[in-house]
Parts: structure tokens; C-alpha cells; sequence
């Protein structure tokens, strides 16, 4: 049978550290690359086509829950699971919603750990206990339903609000995602039309109350 290729995605070197020595522990699954942000995580699964990236929800340039729907739409074959310290109803529906195989939270037994990769593997949707029933059974109501102001944003609209609440300025945005400045303001005054916020402490808080950004940045 070939190993599990598993590909680590958390802004904590520690973490990294910690979740790659526990799989070292669990047969038949390797660890094949690490990341500090959800952009490097994007080029490792081209590069080393893991068969499954845990992934946290707050890393900088790119979060996972952004970098999600791009990794299940390019490599459908990858399973994701999140990896977050939060139980939080709309991280976990807008997780699911993106095509996450899995939700686990980081204060979680490390024996869940091992649960979690071979329930997904087995292509399982694995949720921490943890996560209330109340989550699961609202997300299943909701699936088709209507979506949230943040999902109707487009994915760069929602990359430069990252970025924006990061504190980058028009011109480091403008240079990160090598497009124009007259486009990043454009693109920052549309989602500023759709969310009707129109000051960037407003995006800020925004982003964070959405999961963009972590509060501690």
C-alpha cells in the first residue's frame, strides 16, 4: 500500500514541528513538505502532490480557508483537512462549503490526529467532537442556501482584503500580487461596495470576525 503523503500548512514553526512528529508515529503516512502561508502551500501541492494538506485557518498572505477552494477545484484528488482554534460556526460551514474533508481543532487529544487522516482518507468528512451537533445539522440546512457577504466577494477581492487587514499598503498589494495599483483600488472599492463598509479599520475588523486574519496579528 503506498504511505499517505501529507502536506503540513501552519505559520507556527513549533506546530509543524509538533503535528510532523506525531505522524512520524503513525504508520503508512509521510510527511512530504511544510508551509509558512497559504501561497507556499499552493505551490507545494503543485510540486509535491501530496494526497493530503492540513492546513490552519490563519497564515499570512493567503489563509487556508482561501487557499481551500483553490487547492480542491486544481487538485481535486488532494483531501484538506483545517486546522484551527476555533469551533467557530461560520469557519466550519465555510470550510465545508469550500470542499474541506475535514475540520480539527488545535486543542484537540493527539490521538484525534491519527482519526482524522484515516477517516478522510477513506473519504470520510471528520469534524472534532468537539464542534457542536448545532454546526453540523445548520450546515446541512444550509448547503444551497444563500451565502454569506464575504462568499459573494471574488477570490482576489477577498485576497486583497486579506492583505488590506494584514496592513499592506496599495503599492506592497499592487507588487505581492503583481497586478496594477489603479486595479488593487478598484478591486479594494468594490468589495467596499459589497460588504458597505468604507473605512479600513472597518475591512480590518471584517476580516478578522471572518476568519481572514487572526486577531493577534
Amino acid at each position: 500500500m503506498n504511505a499517505t503523503r501529507v502536506l503540513l500548512a501552519d505559520d507556527h514553526g513549533l506546530v509543524r514541528a509538533g503535528i510532523r512528529a506525531l505522524i512520524e508515529k503513525i504508520p503508512n503516512v509521510q510527511v512530504v513538505g511544510e508551509a509558512s502561508t497559504g501561497r507556499a502551500a499552493l505551490e507545494l501541492v503543485k510540486s509535491k502532490l501530496p494526497n493530503l494538506v492540513l492546513m490552519d485557518i490563519g497564515m499570512a498572505e493567503l489563509g487556508g480557508l482561501e487557499a481551500l477552494p483553490r487547492i480542491t477545484k486544481d487538485f481535486p484528488g488532494v483531501k484538506v483537512i483545517i486546522l484551527s482554534a476555533h469551533a467557530n460556526e461560520e469557519y466550519v460551514i465555510r470550510a465545508l462549503r469550500s470542499g474541506a474533508a475535514g475540520y480539527m481543532l488545535k486543542d484537540a487529544a493527539t490521538a484525534e490526529l491519527e482519526l482524522a487522516i484515516t477517516s478522510v482518507t477513506e473519504d470520510k468528512t471528520y469534524l472534532s467532537p468537539s464542534i457542536s451537533r448545532t454546526v453540523i445539522n445548520d450546515y446541512l440546512q444550509r448547503v444551497g442556501g444563500p451565502i454569506s457577504p464575504l462568499e459573494q466577494l471574488t477570490p482576489r477581492q477577498r485576497e486583497i482584503l486579506q492583505l488590506v487587514a494584514e496592513g499592506k499598503s496599495t503599492k506592497e498589494i499592487a507588487y505581492e500580487l503583481d497586478i496594477g495599483i489603479k486595479t488593487v483600488e478598484s478591486h479594494r472599492l468594490q468589495l467596499m461596495d459589497r460588504l458597505n463598509i468604507h473605512d479600513v479599520p472597518g475591512l480590518v475588523r471584517y476580516a478578522v470576525r471572518s476568519g481572514l486574519v487572526s486577531a493577534e496579528r
